[in-house]
């Protein structure tokens, strides 16, 4: 047996970072795939609704406690005719997807997707298309989804038989308009003039609105971070938010580095930050643009078979695309992106898990009238979701380190806290990412007088590539024995490559 790792902090309830947003455990559901139709909306199916919802999946939703949807994409927005999404079913055309080259049939839109939404306890993230459309049609939008009547577009949505708005309060100013794979891809220039006057009009409409700018596709863009502080030069006096985008793989087969992901995030935020800042500086700004991180996730193991259907059988109606069937070491992982996301309270205020059925998703269902079942990443994230309620603690102290082939010396275990004060809770989150040794916690809490431990709960696995399926979950929680408080410090062994959720309470 390998030498064990040591994890010594301190946590006291004065190191704090920010009250944790909620929304920083949202996800994202796009026309992609089977993630709408065969995936929240399948009429016919013997768990549906009168409407045609899938009830199981509405119920896993609503497990997950996702506080906020993105929708209805992605590169799916860069050519949405919102019109043709809305009124009479019968009457909406079909029309060619070009971003996923599918057939796209509308039979679920605006009005079915808000009701989907109420009904799995959410609300919506929108997107506006200022790929192939602009200004205009996302005002007719938001008119369209916000305002109460009286106008053109407001009328017509009570003509739809929506009387009340949706009162969507989110707003995504586009979607990656850096990507040559974008449809109406913009310079930094034009993007930034025209998500600029966008925003401008918008505000006008609905003032109480959060407007999200395009930020980099990803840190690997050649124009990254140069695209985030040549647009904010022009938002950054209308919007509240510039988004991050970043998906992570373990390409090299290589499992130790893979999990070395979130520290490539947390130097994503930071650039980002520092970014958004310089702005800030150079504007004599008084206000903080804040982060969205709305697509993240782990995101490889179906990219030849994703080409191939986009290359050689396009026009489908929802084929099966990004459908990655993850295993256990995409859940580490996926553990330790939520641990750094939740590090950054203080500037991430929302984030979507991309996505969130059946596209690189912790829920899936079966085709042809089968079960929908939770994947192994659906676990880090319930957690998360459920526990991460309050004020983040950033734990001080030090850990023990290992080598991986491409980021040399990183830490151990990975930690974070949260607090939730008025319910006199603490819950750590904890990775341990070294594949070989177990890590000996001491988490000194002597700033927390007579709390005790409730209980810890262990994602665990023999097999890193272990994963489940519609007939069992072979990746499942258990809970641990032996993590217990003695003279104010929590003492217990965190497992070799496991996630970790120590939950207490005061006494």
């Amino acid at each position: 047996m390998a030498q064990h790792g040591k994890l010594r902090m301190i946590l006291d309830r004065d190191y704090r970072i920010a009250e944790l947003d909620r929304r920083v455990f949202g996800s994202f559901i796009e026309h992609l795939g089977r993630a709408v139709y065969d995936g929240i909306y399948q009429p016919g199916h013997p768990m549906s609704d009168e409407e045609g919802f899938r009830k199981d999946v509405i119920a896993l939703v609503r497990e997950l406690e996702v506080p906020i949807i993105r929708y209805p994409g992605g590169n799916f927005v860069s050519n949405f005719y919102w019109e043709d999404s809305v009124g009479p079913r019968e009457k909406r055309p079909k029309r060619l997807e070009l971003a996923w080259r599918s057939t796209e049939s509308n039979q679920v839109g605006l009005h079915e997707f808000s009701r989907w939404a109420e009904k799995a306890d959410s609300s919506v993230m929108m997107a506006v298309n200022l790929g192939t459309r602009g200004v205009q049609d996302a005002c007719n939008l938001l008119e369209y989804c916000n305002h109460p009547s009286g106008s053109r577009y407001a009328d017509l949505r009570i003509e739809h038989g929506a009387k009340d708005p949706y009162n969507i309060k989110v707003w995504c100013l586009g979607n990656e308009m850096d990507g040559p794979w974008q449809l109406g891809m913009k310079t930094m220039e034009e993007y930034g003039r025209i998500a600029a006057e966008t925003a401008k009009a918008m505000k006008l409409i609905d003032p109480g609105i959060e407007l999200v700018s395009c930020g980099s596709s990803s840190i690997e863009m050649p124009s990254f971070p140069q695209w985030e502080a040549a647009t904010l030069e022009h938002t950054y006096d209308y919007v509240d938010y510039i988004s991050l985008h970043n998906y992570y793989g373990n390409r090299k087969d290589d499992s130790a580095d893979f999990l070395a992901c979130s520290d490539d995030m947390d130097r994503f935020i930071r650039s980002v930050v520092a970014t958004c800042d310089f702005v800030r500086a150079k504007k004599r700004g008084r206000k903080d643009i804040m982060l969205s991180f709305d697509e993240w996730n782990v995101w490889f193991h179906s990219n030849a078979a994703d080409e191939d259907i986009m290359r050689n059988h396009p026009w489908q109606q929802h084929p099966r695309l990004l459908e990655d069937v993850y295993n256990f070491e995409d859940a580490l992982a996926v553990g330790l992106l939520l641990i750094t996301l939740m590090k950054h309270a203080d500037r991430v205020k929302m984030a979507c898990l991309a996505q969130l059925v059946n596209v690189i998703a912790p829920i899936m269902t079966e085709p042809d009238g089968g079960a929908a079942w939770r994947q192994t990443i659906f676990y880090p994230f319930l957690h998360a979701s459920r526990y991460g309620r309050g004020t983040v603690l950033m734990p001080a102290g030090s850990v023990t380190k290992h080598r991986t082939s491409g980021h040399d010396e990183i830490t151990d275990a990975e930690s974070i806290a949260v607090w939730q004060e008025e319910k006199e809770e603490l819950t750590l989150f904890l990775v341990n990412r070294n594949l070989e040794r177990p890590v000996e916690l001491s988490l000194d809490i002597r700033s927390f007088p007579q709390y005790q431990v409730l209980e810890h709960i262990v994602l665990e696995s023999p097999d890193l590539k272990a994963v489940n399926s519609a007939s069992g979950e072979s990746v499942r929680p258990e809970k641990h024995a032996g993590t217990h408080v003695t003279d104010g410090c929590v003492e217990g062994l965190l497992a070799p490559a496991s996630w970790n959720v120590i939950r207490m309470k005061k006494s």
